[in-house]
């Protein structure tokens, strides 16, 4: 995805913005150029707040002088916009390509409205070629790893491939929340709603990078504009 495109994407975004809302700031490339705007717009005396979905994307709100929510008081979070790693027709969703997805959710999950900010390449028929990412507790990990292994066999979906992500050096990757993360390489995920549920009831996951049923439309940037998918 060009940094055009994701300039375009965010900029209409920020037509949806309404002064006097609080938003959900996702995280990522995309999510960026949004956070920047959001900046702009409070220079030009607009009163908005902010929700930020991660550590990164806290600093940045700082720097571009937006206020931030506590979300203990919070009563409501009126749009997040976000980026995602791959959507399907019925706009589910693969996040967490950049470590954030318990905080992206449970933004996602209270706000009013999800509109997600992406480019055609992240736009498939059937989730799974991305890596489904799964926030797990450090303790126990090696039996949440089985209880995983075992939900993906009752789904049918064998030889599936589950590697513990780390950093770019080699060490063990920390989520903002202490947490560690297995990428399950699926190739395809027949029945993602399934998936979910189980992913869901198994007590060493802390959180897994299926969105179902939380954007409510999606905005495909290019080079010359943007096209917007609504659920």
């Amino acid at each position: 995805m060009s940094d055009i495109a994701k300039r375009n994407a965010a900029r209409e975004a920020l037509k949806l913005v309404e002064d006097g809302m609080v938003l959900g700031l996702g995280t990522g490339s995309t999510a960026k150029h949004f956070v920047d705007g959001v900046g702009e717009l409070i220079a030009k005396g607009w009163k908005l707040s902010g929700a930020p979905t991660s550590i990164q994307t806290e600093k940045q709100a700082v720097a571009c002088g937006i206020p931030l929510v506590d979300l203990d008081d919070v009563d409501v979070i009126h749009l997040t916009i976000d980026g995602a790693d791959e959507f399907d027709p019925d706009m589910n969703l693969i996040k967490g390509g950049g470590a954030a997805l318990l905080r992206e959710k449970i933004i996602a999950d209270y706000s009013e409205r999800m509109v997600v900010i992406t480019d055609a390449s992240k736009q498939v028929e059937t989730l799974g070629a991305f890596p489904l990412p799964v926030e797990v507790n450090p303790f126990g990990m090696a039996l949440t790893r089985k209880r995983i292994s075992h939900a993906l066999e009752m789904l049918g979906m064998k030889d599936i491939s589950i590697k513990q992500r780390a950093n770019g050096d080699g060490s063990a990757l920390f989520t903002d929340g202490g947490h560690h993360i297995y990428d399950l390489h699926c190739g395809q995920i027949l029945d993602v709603a399934s998936l979910a549920t189980m992913l869901d009831q198994i007590p060493g996951v802390v959180e897994h990078g299926l969105f179902v049923g939380l954007a409510d439309a999606v905005i495909i940037g290019n080079e010359t504009g943007t096209q917007t998918l609504i659920r």
